[in-house]
């Protein structure tokens, strides 16, 4: 699923491809920094990010535009898993239509 999203000035539209990231495991120093430079590098914007740490546990949700990203989502996905390995946390991406595809009656 694309969003449209109008913005202003000459009527341009822009396709959006969102993507939940899911961030959990132990807390660690720079955890959102390894991430988010990640997805800075990779031409992915933040749409919306809530994080939260418990008893020393990190857990992190992310919507994020993935337009601008050259990468296949497979790819991006994987290597998203495999930078969650080094930093000791666990690191999920999942298409937004598959939550919008269970919500469906």
């Amino acid at each position: 699923m694309n969003i449209i999203v109008r913005g202003k000035g000459a009527g341009q539209e822009k396709r959006m491809k969102r993507t939940i990231i899911t961030v959990v495991g132990k807390d660690t120093v720079g955890i959102i920094a390894r991430v988010c430079t990640y997805l800075a590098e990779n031409g992915i914007n933040i749409l919306d990010i809530s994080q939260t740490i418990v008893q020393g546990y990190f857990n992190m949700m992310m919507i994020v535009d993935t337009k601008g990203c050259g990468k296949p989502f497979g790819d991006m996905a994987d290597e998203m898993a495999a930078l969650g390995e080094e930093i000791g946390v666990v690191i999920k991406c999942q298409k937004e239509e598959i939550f919008d595809k269970m919500h469906r009656i």
